[in-house]
């Protein structure tokens, strides 16, 4: 995701983040360098070092810091990206439980009904076009025991949120 432009809002206390794809927002409250009302934010841009998968800050004062375009997309839980950090968290479950097991890579295969190369590409974090169900799958066979639970939509107390966190922890 590139970011084309940012702006900030002083009066809603949020980035105002245009991308190539989508509009976001992302708070003031959740950045390490916090600005105030006698220290507001000067200018915002995307950030060419990162690639413009960043944007930095500067504050009144000159200080300044770097966001990270996953930062804005997981505030905003966006569902591409939400799928990625799922496939991503099975991966290297899959990896470290493949490490740990007795069984051969080519039995695992063979039991899979797979070809080499699909089961390679199953283990590597980078591909994005495996699927939930193929991973869950190796998970299995694995001795692994995945759990998913399904929980309503945050409601605005963070308590909530805490808890929330607290299970999606554990239930991965």
């Amino acid at each position: 995701m590139k970011i084309k432009t940012v702006t900030a809002n002083n009066r809603k206390r949020a980035f105002e983040i245009e991308t190539t794809s989508a509009a976001y927002t992302f708070p003031y409250a959740l950045l390490s360098l916090q600005p105030g009302a006698d220290n507001r934010v000067e200018e915002a841009y995307p950030d060419d070092e990162l690639g413009g998968e960043g944007f930095t800050y500067r504050l009144t004062d000159g200080r300044e810091d770097t966001i990270h375009a996953d930062a804005v997309l997981e505030y905003n839980r966006d569902p591409a990206y939400l799928n990625d950090l799922l496939l991503h968290r099975l991966t290297v479950e899959a990896q470290k439980a493949v490490k740990a097991s007795y069984i051969s890579k080519r039995e695992l295969i063979r039991t899979l009904g797979t070809s080499a190369s699909q089961f390679y590409r199953l283990l590597d974090p980078a591909n994005r076009t495996k699927s939930v169900g193929q991973l869950i799958a190796l998970l299995h066979l694995l001795g692994r025991e995945v759990d998913v639970v399904v929980l309503p939509k945050h409601r605005s107390g963070s308590a909530t949120r805490r808890r929330r966190g607290a299970r999606a922890k554990a239930a991965v």
